[in-house]
């Protein structure tokens, strides 16, 4: 019961920190020119590009390491696979007549919002799994560490997703709402884990290299093409890399 009080303390905090970034939508005007739509693009591919390497590939690896597997294979795998799913699932929108009424804006949206979604599973995983293994070996400090770090990543990538959705068009309100339930998965995986540890742990690296996949795809295919129309966008893509890789390798 413990170890489930402190999960779900943990985890609800980095969700709280998704939420504060996403709030910075209340301080953009609607309709921005172009350059200013490819600024938020610009960013928030800076920050996913970094998070998928600092806070997925590289732990992806170190724990398949410990657990005495071959994190070459989880890698290559497993990021093939999750940029194959969501090339997948892009050709289904594109298939798809009411994502086809909506435009390339809504679609690209869509699969940002799908991927930092997924990106956040493993997080709230691993702030959980810390807390579980604090509650029955001690080391409550490293876990707080752990979901304290987290939480100032969070911070970005909420910002990461409601930003583009705002400066899309999209009301103030509804832009928030879609960034901060980018990280409602966070509390929801890290008391799952509580409840189901032993199966959580081996399932861990896969997952991380999986939503690491994702992302980069999305990227690479919708958000860097778009951002790189425009000199700011390229600036402010090496902004968000610099600014997430930052505060992943200060944080650990």
């Amino acid at each position: 019961m413990r170890s489930l009080f402190l999960a779900a303390s943990g985890t609800t905090f980095t969700f709280f920190m998704t939420m504060l970034g996403a709030a910075l939508v209340f301080f953009f005007r609607k309709n921005i020119e172009d350059s200013m739509q490819r600024i938020c693009l610009g960013f928030a591919g800076g920050v996913m590009s970094a998070a998928a390497v600092f806070s997925l590939i590289e732990p992806a690896i170190e724990r398949t390491e410990q657990m005495g597997g071959s994190p070459w294979i989880c890698v290559a795998v497993y990021v093939t696979l999750g940029a194959a799913a969501i090339a997948g699932v892009d050709e289904l929108m594109r298939r798809t007549k009411r994502m086809q009424e909506a435009g390339d804006d809504a679609r690209r949206r869509a699969l940002m919002f799908t991927a930092i979604t997924l990106h956040n599973i493993p997080e709230g995983m691993a702030v959980g799994l810390a807390f579980v293994l604090a509650a029955q070996n001690g080391g409550l400090a490293a876990a707080v560490a752990l979901a304290l770090g987290i939480g100032i990543q969070n911070f970005p990538e909420g910002a990461a997703v409601a930003l583009p959705l705002r400066q899309s068009g999209m009301s103030r309100w509804k832009s928030f709402a879609y960034g901060a339930l980018s990280g409602i998965v966070e509390p929801v995986f890290g008391i799952l884990v509580v409840l189901a540890v032993s199966v959580a742990q081996p399932i861990m690296p896969p997952l991380m290299a999986f939503s690491a996949g994702a992302m980069m795809h999305v990227v690479a295919a919708e958000m860097i093409p778009e951002a790189a129309k425009d000199r700011k966008g390229v600036f402010f893509t090496m902004a968000g890399y610099v600014l997430m890789m930052t505060l992943d390798v200060a944080l650990g």
